[in-house]
């Protein structure tokens, strides 16, 4: 049976905009493709729950940034330490029990004195832990489809990278 022209042109606008959304480019975006294949369970849950764990996205879940474009540039800045290590690699994958925090000689700046007022009234998706008063937090569990809250049909991006 042939596929019709226009599913081909939603599946893949989809993954562009799944792509847009995470700041990722064509060839890391296929490379976690092929990872979330190869793990057991749904594939298009799977490569949410990767993109979800990058360590740019998890710095704008817990509020420390108003966009991922903005917790990606203060990663390469170097102003985030994952288990008390400097971190600047925003593909950085997270893991459950990991304690993401401001460095100390961040928390200098004005831009985290003031974020850490904001972070007081933020509440992070139940699978990230937030210590706002400290400016740090940690992933609880790997992310679930349904909590992370994202306007994405992962079936339609499967399809395309399936065809």
């Amino acid at each position: 049976m042939r596929r019709k022209v226009s599913d081909f042109g939603i599946q893949l606008r989809e993954k562009q905009k799944a792509r847009r959304m995470y700041g990722v480019m064509e060839r890391q975006f296929r490379r976690y493709f092929r990872e979330a294949s190869r793990r057991k369970g749904l594939t298009g849950g799977k490569l949410l729950e990767l993109l979800e764990s990058r360590l740019d996205n998890v710095v704008y879940r817990f509020g420390f940034a108003d966009s991922r474009p903005q917790a990606r540039q203060l990663v390469r800045h170097g102003h985030f330490a994952v288990n008390g290590r400097k971190t600047n690699i925003p593909s950085f994958l997270v893991s459950p029990n990991d304690l993401i925090s401001v460095r100390e000689k961040s928390r200098t700046k004005t831009y985290f004195r003031e974020r850490a007022q904001i972070l007081g009234s933020a509440s992070p998706p139940t699978w990230l832990s937030l210590d706002a008063t400290n400016l740090n937090g940690t992933v609880t569990s790997a992310p679930e489809r349904d909590e992370i809250g994202v306007l994405l049909n992962e079936q339609l991006i499967v399809e395309y990278y399936s065809r």
